[in-house]
């Protein structure tokens, strides 16, 4: 189907003679054949959204339908691997043509020469259903690609043998109730602003664990869940990230870095590049897709990119793999449908925005999830979302951090305050919450300790009681506290210097597992119980807060948890705080 450009404005072109053109179908503009995505329908004329620069483009231009939606090809090549908001891998794009995208460049997301070692687990005469798996690849060193029945196909296998495939080719064919015989390749295609389907949502029961204290301990997120990182400029959003990236107990990381600054993406691809994965030993890499579309790269395409992410951590969640997807951010994102929908003429919203907005939003994070997926087999995955936020000022009444807050379960917010004291992660413990603490207190009861929630509330406790004394000390000074006030504030100090800050780059503090947090917060608590007892006793505050084994609580965090140095200072906090009381009762 063929139509014909009748107005230009930046990324938007509107073209007639498309009558039976459907929404969202992907056409071709111009004979440059740039990629476009019908986003409007109104009688015989489209409104389509092109993914590159318009610039010279003119009306009577031909317009040619694809008759196909914007789709992700899923299969193994992409960990590992970089690609642009569209799908299009950016290594190869640099390689066969230079360091600028040229317009009207159609290349396949996955590499059609390379060969991949398929090794067959199904046979010939075997029952299948969508999801099954039939095989594996062996992506990387440390990564088994299942390959899976796509959607919507059933039925006997065959034919199927093991060997080495291009994706495209056939490795198995399967014979359908109807007799129709379907040919099965290492890779499939999804629509990506359609979520894959699965067998049942479930509640999300167990911690995503990232080794960040703050995290893990004060505002845990479950797998599956969804998680909002709203902070100003230079507050450590890309930190956060990066962390996450690298600790988290997930299988697969998705990053999309949707409108960032090049610099930062720069700084992305080269880190992530060097990053060794903890647990295996390999590069993080290996188990990492990026998706990069920097803020002057075409507006249309940074809206479409984070559409790419999720079906691509959709994809391996139906695999039955924990996945986390880092958006970074959605305020730029969100920039993009504004932009899109000025040139539409719709009524806008707040700030400009369109109405929509929130609905969006909302569509993008409920991807996320615990699931059932699809297949005989009963398999779990999880999509774990974290967007970034990044309220312009950092004015959280904005509509972007508005509507998130809407959604999401769990709120960091960031601190510009702390960040600029070098305090990592700059999480502010006032403002912050999450929703899961609940429902993910059965798991650390049983494979953790029954201990861990009650030392959680304790620790809240401490914080919330140090801010309100904060405006105490402000007001009369401090002079004017109790010595049990005095030694909270010096505890809830702790708390902050000791264990809420990590160092990212301290190979004893980056990561530290839950057991040691427990470990850690116990000191920090043990200390607080008995110098209160110290107190009723007569102990002098002074004495107190000057005990020599505060400096080795300090130093703790970089203890291996199998050490028995934490029982050595438990028990010198005893022995020196008895010391104390004994000293003072003469």
């Amino acid at each position: 189907m063929k139509g014909k450009i009748t107005k230009v404005s930046g990324p938007l072109v509107v073209a007639s003679g498309l009558k039976n053109v459907k929404l969202f179908d992907l056409v071709e503009v111009s004979k440059h054949k740039l990629m476009g995505e019908v986003i409007e329908l109104r009688g015989d004329k489209a409104s389509i959204q092109v993914y590159e620069d318009t610039s010279l483009l003119g009306v009577g231009e031909q317009v040619e339908s694809t008759n196909l939606p914007l789709s992700a090809e899923l299969g193994p090549g992409l960990l590992g691997s970089i690609f642009d908001g569209i799908g299009r891998p950016l290594v190869e794009l640099y390689e066969n043509h230079g360091n600028y995208i040229k317009r009207g460049i159609s290349i396949k997301s996955l590499n059609r020469k390379k060969k991949w070692a398929f090794v067959a687990t199904a046979k010939k005469g075997d029952t299948v259903t969508a999801g099954d798996c039939i095989g594996s690849v062996q992506e990387t060193d440390s990564f088994s690609h299942k390959i899976l029945v796509p959607l919507n196909v059933d039925g006997t296998i065959a034919s199927i043998s093991s060997g080495n495939y291009a994706v495209d080719s056939t490795v198995a064919t399967i014979k359908t109730a109807k007799g129709d015989t379907i040919n099965i390749s290492l890779m499939q295609t999804w629509p990506v602003r359609k979520p894959r389907p699965y067998t049942e949502k479930l509640t999300p029961t167990t911690p995503l664990v990232t080794g960040q204290r703050v995290i893990d301990t004060l505002f845990p997120i479950a797998k599956g869940g969804v998680a909002a990182v709203p902070g100003p400029f230079g507050s450590g959003k890309t930190i956060v990230q990066h962390q996450i990236a690298k600790w988290a107990d997930a299988d697969v990381v998705v990053y999309v870095g949707c409108g960032e600054r090049g610099n930062e993406i720069t700084d992305v691809l080269n880190e992530f590049a060097k990053l060794v994965d903890p647990r295996t030993n390999k590069p993080l890499m290996q188990r990492t897709v990026l998706i990069a579309n920097t803020s002057d790269m075409p507006v249309a395409a940074r809206e479409a990119s984070i559409y790419t992410g999720i079906t691509i951590a959709e994809y391996f969640r139906d695999m039955g793999k924990s996945v986390v997807i880092l958006a970074d951010s959605t305020s730029r994102w969100a920039e993009a449908l504004r932009e899109m929908s000025g040139r539409l003429e719709e009524m806008p919203s707040d700030e400009g925005y369109p109405a929509y907005l929130a609905s969006r939003l909302a569509e993008f994070y409920e991807r996320a999830g615990s699931v059932q997926v699809l297949g005989s087999d009963k398999k779990f995955g999880t999509v774990t979302a974290i967007g970034a936020v990044s309220p312009p000022g950092g004015d959280m009444s904005e509509p972007v951090s508005q509507a998130t807050l809407r959604v999401v379960k769990v709120f960091w917010g960031l601190s510009a305050s702390l960040a600029y004291k070098r305090h990592f992660p700059a999480i502010d413990w006032i403002t912050s919450y999450s929703l899961y603490v609940d429902q993910l207190k059965d798991w650390y009861d049983k494979d953790i300790d029954k201990k861990f929630c009650k030392s959680r509330q304790d620790t809240v406790s401490l914080l919330g009681q140090e801010n309100s004394l904060k405006e105490i000390v402000r007001l009369v000074g401090m002079d004017a506290l109790s010595p049990s006030d005095r030694l909270t504030l010096e505890v809830a100090k702790s708390i902050r210097e000791d264990f809420l800050h990590q160092n990212a780059f301290s190979s004893t503090d980056s990561y530290t597992s839950l057991k040691k947090q427990l470990l850690l917060l116990e000191l920090i608590l043990l200390y607080n119980l008995e110098s209160l007892k110290a107190i009723k006793k007569g102990a002098s505050i002074e004495k107190i807060l000057s005990i020599p084994i505060r400096h080795d609580i300090s130093l703790a965090k970089h203890l291996d948890e199998k050490s028995n140095e934490f029982d050595t200072i438990k028990d010198k906090i005893k022995t020196q705080l008895s010391a104390l009381e004994l000293e003072d009762s003469f």
